[in-house]
């Protein structure tokens, strides 16, 4: 079952999916006009998921958030409830003072981030379920606000269940670990542009030497390694999903030249981009 609300007015979009045989994920195969947030409620046992070419195994009673550009396949859909809004929808970033999850749940350096449910939490969102499908079946003017008040629930009761399942959030207090929930946000806007630590330590009014003691303190990886692992990552998504060829994606991702982003790509990924394309064209006709 899918249902949808739509505000012509603003482009706002909320859909719902309770199983859904064919709910997956399309990234950059099929990019959306109004990129979509997806949180995914697995209700049924283990099972599953590729995550732009990454077999995961997501598990029993957990909820996975997931962003637009990423490709996502389930091992049983009909088993999952899912809820995707658009930014003219609900802005996590404009919310994000209330919230607090922009690069922690969406953008954050534990990717992809499974937060397993306890019995409370699994009741809680069947009941959600219901009411967000009570609450579709509605047409009214209050309908749009109801659903953005419901939506803001699950993403407020998520962070705090996940906040309590990471362990630098359980060692750190959230002030320390909120250098790293914004560098993420930051890093996520910006890394096709900025590939230095610099950018970021300023914009976080820090040098770059004191930002990367406080990722060593709180025992995260270093910026840089989550810089050049954020371009990485984009890199291979264009090979894996687009027909852009390596002088499209090197100016695409900021680097001054073809032969910058061929050298950077090869040292990080250990292949040529060739290589890795042909490889994934053989791994698409299996």
């Amino acid at each position: 079952m899918i249902s949808e609300y739509n505000e012509k007015s603003t482009s706002a979009r909320f859909i719902m999916h309770v199983g859904n045989k064919s709910f997956s994920g399309q990234g950059l195969n099929k990019p959306s006009p109004y990129p979509i947030n997806t949180f995914v409620y697995n209700k049924g046992g283990a099972q599953k998921v590729v995550i732009d070419e990454i077999v995961y195994t997501m598990p029993e009673g957990s909820i996975l958030p997931l962003v637009s550009n990423q490709h996502f396949v389930f091992e049983h859909p009909e088993m999952l409830t899912a809820w995707q809004f658009n930014r003219e929808f609900y802005c996590i970033l404009d919310h994000d003072a209330e919230v607090g999850c922009v690069g922690f749940l969406f953008y954050g350096i534990q990717h992809p981030m499974f937060i397993k449910l306890d019995k409370e939490g699994n009741k809680e969102m069947s009941y959600l379920e219901k009411i967000f499908s009570e609450e579709l079946l509605l047409k009214d003017n209050f309908q749009g606000e109801m659903l953005r008040t419901l939506l803001k629930r699950v993403i407020i009761k998520t962070t705090r269940i996940a906040k309590l399942q990471c362990d630098s959030y359980q060692q750190f207090p959230d002030e320390k670990m909120d250098i790293v929930r914004r560098f993420s946000l930051l890093l996520e806007g910006n890394f096709k542009q900025q590939h230095e630590v610099k950018f970021y330590a300023a914009a976080l009014n820090k040098s770059p030497k004191t930002l990367s003691n406080v990722f060593a303190l709180l025992k995260q990886a270093a910026p840089s390694v989550l810089i050049r692992n954020r371009i990485m990552l984009e890199a291979k998504r264009y090979l894996h999903y687009t027909e852009k060829s390596a002088k499209e994606i090197a100016y695409e991702l900021g680097f001054e030249s073809p032969a910058h982003f061929s050298r950077f790509f090869r040292m990080y990924s250990g292949t040529s981009i060739s290589e890795f394309r042909n490889c994934a064209m053989l791994k698409k006709g299996e």
